[in-house]
């Protein structure tokens, strides 16, 4: 029996291990600074710096390292030991200066052009307000990644940008309704979707190794039909795993809170507690590498691409945003007289308007060639970015936008009809599942995420969007006189909501129906990442980073070229993967039973037995081999054309028009092969060995 509250943390220097550990006045130097950003002395760094060593080396650490979001999505890290020489031995020494500052170098990560691989110096800076952590022997220290000219070459630094940027605007507009605290921060809860499926099935199937993805599979005869995975009973050898992963991520200090089986088979979630954004996007990351070096112990793989499988839902990333004061003050909680909540009602217009203004950084922040499987696919939101605020809001703002009177909407009286189980009442809002930017209560949850994404990016997107709204609004009511702000907030209000409020939309979005309606209000339907990435650097976007000191004009520009040389690198090693299967194993295969089907089909003629039906299969696997190979030189045509295009925009459109297409019209053919084909002579697992047999 573990003690969870004993084991929670224990391997974290938090702010309990600090105060337990650190001189008084260097503990209050450091939470001085993690609230308000103040430099810290090398003196104080020395002090911290020693005392995280000694409780490091105590947790078995014999390493330590600056760890890092390069502009990959995924975490860097370069281990370098405490030892320095001392008489002929090694003492175990962490300075200040080791703490606050490294240089990783990390020339070869992606930069969009900031810099050259020969200019190789590049600095990792600590972030005291996300806590360091052992794990594997290794001291972990959050940190910002720049270049030796200070340019953002990381995710976190924008991150954090992005965090004082939203701060100074929302106390900016609490000053006007005569509050003043310390810091106004963003916080998120990401629930994270994944698919287990056995180690043993996965190394043989080379699509999922290395792309993360099945190219291959026809589906197999029971799948999600009968939605009896959501919320079932979960399988002993996955509980097992769920049990240990929750140990390893309570041990990091991550709020693991909710498990549960998720729709498709093999599919399951978990779901943390929030936390502010940035120490939220760290244990984000933190947790899909646990997840995967768990799933090793128990044999199994847990795979993290956001379609692994064609045919069932894939796996999402639902980002519930929500901004908080240091006195305890959620900005979004509407509270029991809605209708007088002016406040509630400002910071709410100010996110409906920075939504629709910014509708293209939304779909851009969620853009991959992974998630491109997902949105608009009847299991995830759609490509198009709309609101969902439920209708006693949206019944709020419209009587405000008619200058009609509005009444508090009272929770209807829930009964099961059962005497013995107590009558509950229904919440402010409904949850509607498909929507991308939905309203729950006290948060809006943006659900478009992908199950891979680091989550830094969509949130720098609405941390950006939303402050702007607010500097904005600030400057409209800073000029109003005390005994007209009332009148003042109301007419902005209803002025803001009247120009956007065909953002918002509380019905299905899954349906066709909204997509036309959608396109006569006027909105984008960026299908395609290619599609959606173009918009990035347009000039209103460029103009609201460089406002609020997120990033520069290079630095915008960066990030759209290294998003679309990924997308193309991605789906080139995913048409490169697909041609090698296609002929070193799905052609051969099939020629090897065409071969034997071809000589019973001669034998039993000879003897006189009826063959039409095996003439008939024969003849459909002839035609598909003929049609796969085709298919296949085809993709390898259009490869090397891609190949010549120098622009990345022309490139990455490419990729989507005629690469993917070409790798959708090749496995359609492979697909059908595979269910006219001898299980014992397909060359590797199906859907039903992978979903099926956890």
């Amino acid at each position: 029996m573990i003690n969870v509250p004993e084991l929670f943390g224990s391997m974290v220097f938090n702010e309990h291990v600090m105060r337990e550990r650190l001189p008084r006045d260097i503990f209050k130097a450091l939470q001085n600074t993690m609230k308000t950003g103040k430099a810290i002395s090398s003196e104080v760094a020395d002090v911290i710096a020693n005392t995280m060593k000694d409780w490091a080396i105590e947790k078995g650490a014999t390493h330590y390292t600056h760890w890092f979001q390069p502009m990959t999505g995924v975490t860097a890290e370069k281990h370098d030991s405490f030892i320095q020489p001392a008489d002929g031995g090694v003492i175990m020494n962490f300075s200040g200066k080791q703490l606050i500052k490294g240089e990783p170098d990390a020339s070869s990560f992606p930069s969009g052009g900031l810099r050259s691989t020969f200019e190789a110096r590049g600095y990792t800076a600590w972030d005291p307000t996300s806590y360091a952590f052992v794990k594997d022997s290794v001291l972990y220290i959050p940190t910002a990644f720049i270049s030796y000219s200070g340019q953002v070459l990381d995710k976190k630094t924008p991150l954090l940008r992005s965090m004082d940027a939203l701060n100074k605007a929302a106390l900016r507009v609490l000053k006007l309704f005569g509050k003043t605290p310390s810091r106004v921060t963003p916080a998120v809860g990401p629930e994270q979707e994944y698919f287990l499926i056995p180690r043993e099935l996965y190394k043989q199937r080379p699509d999922l190794i290395i792309t993360g993805r099945t190219l291959f599979g026809a589906r197999p005869p029971k799948g999600q039909e009968l939605d009896d995975h959501y919320f079932g009973h979960i399988k002993t050898r996955v509980l097992e795993y769920m049990e240990d992963l929750d140990k390893e991520l309570w041990k990091l200090g991550i709020l693991a809170k909710t498990r549960h089986n998720e729709v498709a088979p093999a599919q399951h979630e978990l779901a943390p507690i929030y936390s502010t954004v940035n120490i939220a996007t760290d244990h984000n990351q933190l947790t899909m590498a646990v997840m995967r070096k768990v799933a090793k112990k128990h044999d199994l793989v847990c795979l993290l691409h956001e379609k692994p499988f064609a045919g069932v839902n894939g796996s999402g990333k639902h980002n519930n945003w929500s901004m908080s004061t240091s006195d305890g003050e959620n900005l979004l909680e509407p509270g029991k007289d809605l209708k007088n909540n002016l406040q509630f009602m400002l910071f709410l217009a100010a996110t409906i308007k920075a939504v629709d203004e910014h509708q293209d950084l939304l779909r851009i922040s969620v853009a991959s060639a992974g998630n491109d499987h997902r949105l608009g696919a009847n299991e995830a939101p759609p490509a198009i970015i709309s609101m969902f605020l439920g209708d006693e809001i949206t019944d709020l703002l419209e009587t405000l936008a008619a200058d009609r009177e509005y009444s508090n909407h009272v929770g209807n009286k829930l009964s099961t009809g059962v005497d013995s189980v107590p009558i509950i009442y229904e919440d402010t809002t409904d949850r509607n599942r498909t929507s991308p930017f939905a309203f729950t209560g006290n948060k809006f949850e943006f659900r478009s995420l992908g199950s891979s994404l680091n989550i830094a990016c969509p949130n720098i997107m609405i941390n950006a969007a939303v402050a702007d709204v607010l500097n904005g609004f600030a400057s409209t009511l800073e000029k109003v006189a005390p005994e007209d702000f009332k009148s003042a907030v109301l007419a902005l209000i209803k002025k803001e909501y009247v120009a956007h409020r065909r953002i918002v939309f509380n019905g299905d979005n899954y349906s066709d129906a909204w997509k036309e309606e959608a396109a006569r209000r006027g909105l984008l339907n960026l299908k395609s990442t290619p599609e959606a990435l173009a918009l990035y650097d347009t000039p209103q976007n460029v103009a609201m980073f460089k406002r609020l000191k997120i990033y520069t004009d290079e630095e915008v520009r960066a990030r759209k070229d290294i998003l679309l040389e990924n997308y193309c690198k991605i789906i080139n090693i995913e048409a490169l993967t697909m041609y090698d299967i296609t002929i070193k194993q799905i052609l051969p295969a099939a020629v090897r039973f065409s071969t034997e089907l071809a000589d019973n089909v001669a034998k039993l003629t000879a003897l006189g037995v009826e063959v039409s039906a095996q003439r008939e299969t024969l003849g459909s696997v002839a035609s598909l081999i003929t049609a796969i190979y085709r298919s296949a030189q085809k993709l390898s045509d259009i490869q090397i054309e891609v190949k010549n295009e120098q622009d990345l925009q022309k490139s990455a459109d490419l990729c989507y028009s005629k690469v993917f297409a070409t790798m959708q019209e090749l496995r359609t053919h492979c697909d059908m092969l595979e269910t006219l084909m001898p299980k014992d002579l397909w060359p590797f697992p199906t859907y039903g060995d992978l979903l099926l047999y956890v």
